[in-house]
């Protein structure tokens, strides 16, 4: 088996939803111990978002909690922060989602706190709107960083109105940069001896999708329009219906105009059309030009056009259902469906983990856990005996 990235390393998550569980998640495939602590009787908010449910699981739990061991605890419970304590003082990383630092003082798992007992640790806050700021401690979603971050207004048809993005890209976008952070500060801890404190923020992370369109805004001073499936700075940069279904096109610089329009045979008509000649000329006309290429392209399947434009090497590509993408050969063997073997659901398919790494790949060792399935064999790990675990256990602590 190749060596794990960060098979010593201990994650304790105490995250729900998607930006932290995901970010665990990565941290997990790359091979560390990550302990997920739940609520008894209730655990992850997440367990219970559906349908769909498959053996009373949720599709979105298992969609993000693979390579984890679920511990039930109460931390309301002096016995329970007591556990938790013992779980800083040996770990590596910690993951918390509540954004409001009062709460957190209550239970004694601020960062003050937590950085006494282990210097060395590596505390990543995930919230909305982070924990500095005049909305700091404000609860936050998904749907509202889309919202503020400026992302949604840009998102929809011209002439309708805005359109939310149907999977949470700032709980993914969060996660990463959390993933990311967290590996950083590991770094980091190697030279300077000493964790830190991570602030993220699903309104921040968002906000980082503006990229090219806030570069327009800087330099232009002009609030960006809706652009619907059009590019605001690249033409023809796509989509367009063909004979039988809809495809991409996204030709991204001079050269590749010249060839796509040798490639599907308009040289010498739109390829030779002044009204086309450089990529601002297109963009000044892109819907002229946008009609005259949905005309030619309605007069064929999408696979005739997507032959002539992949062998001369221009990027196109059909718009897949999601049944498509996920039965795709060239997606099954990057490896990005990953069939796990659940404990009370049975087989199951998860997505893979997009970093190839050639010496330490991801590895797919844990499935998603059941409620506390792992509680008693980490509390063992803490050195808390059967006697004692059984008192626990009914005094509600865990």
């Amino acid at each position: 088996m190749n060596q794990l990235a960060l098979e010593n390393i201990r994650v304790v998550d105490m995250t729900e939803a998607m930006a932290g569980p995901f970010a665990a998640m990565m941290l997990g495939d790359m091979g560390a111990d990550v302990i997920k602590i739940e609520r008894p009787g209730k655990g992850d908010m997440a367990r219970g978002w559906g349908p769909p449910f498959i053996e009373g699981e949720s599709g979105y739990f298992l969609s993000t909690n693979r390579n984890k061991r679920s511990l039930t605890l109460n931390l309301k419970h002096p016995a329970g922060r007591e556990i938790f304590h013992k779980l800083i003082a040996q770990a590596d990383i910690l993951l918390i989602n509540q954004p409001r630092i009062e709460s957190l003082r209550r239970l004694q798992a601020d960062y003050d706190t937590l950085s006494a007992l282990n210097p060395r640790l590596i505390y990543c806050s995930i919230s909305g709107y982070g924990m500095t700021g005049p909305n700091a401690g404000r609860s936050g979603y998904d749907l509202a960083a889309q919202g503020e971050s400026g992302t949604m207004a840009l998102t929809g048809e011209p002439n309708g109105p805005p359109v939310r993005y149907p999977v949470p890209i700032s709980d993914i976008t969060a996660g990463l940069y959390t993933t990311i952070s967290a590996t950083t500060a590991l770094y980091a801890r190697d030279h300077s001896g000493k964790g830190q404190f991570i602030d993220t923020a699903l309104l921040d992370s968002q906000v980082t999708w503006l990229t090219n369109m806030a570069g327009a805004y800087f330099v232009s001073g002009q609030r960006p329009s809706r652009l619907g499936n059009f590019h605001p700075q690249i033409a023809p940069y796509e989509l367009f219906d063909a004979l039988d279904k809809t495809f991409l096109v996204a030709v991204g610089s001079e050269r590749l105009w010249t060839i796509f329009c040798e490639a599907i045979g308009v040289a010498e008509t739109l390829g030779a059309d002044p009204r086309y000649t450089s990529n601002a000329d297109r963009l000044n006309h892109r819907m002229e030009l946008h009609q005259a290429l949905s005309d030619l392209f309605e007069t064929q399947p999408a696979d005739v056009w997507l032959g002539k434009m992949r062998a001369a090497g221009i990027p196109c590509g059909p718009i897949n259902e999601i049944d498509e993408t996920l039965a795709d050969p060239h997606v099954l063997a990057r490896g990005m469906v990953v069939d796990m073997d659940h404990p009370t659901v049975g087989p199951i398919k998860v997505l893979g983990n997009a970093m190839h790494l050639s010496d330490t790949p991801a590895s797919y060792r844990l499935p998603p856990p059941t409620l506390g399935q792992h509680t008693d064999e980490i509390l063992r790990e803490l050195d808390y005996d059967d006697a004692a675990i059984v008192g626990m256990h009914d005094d509600g602590v865990v």
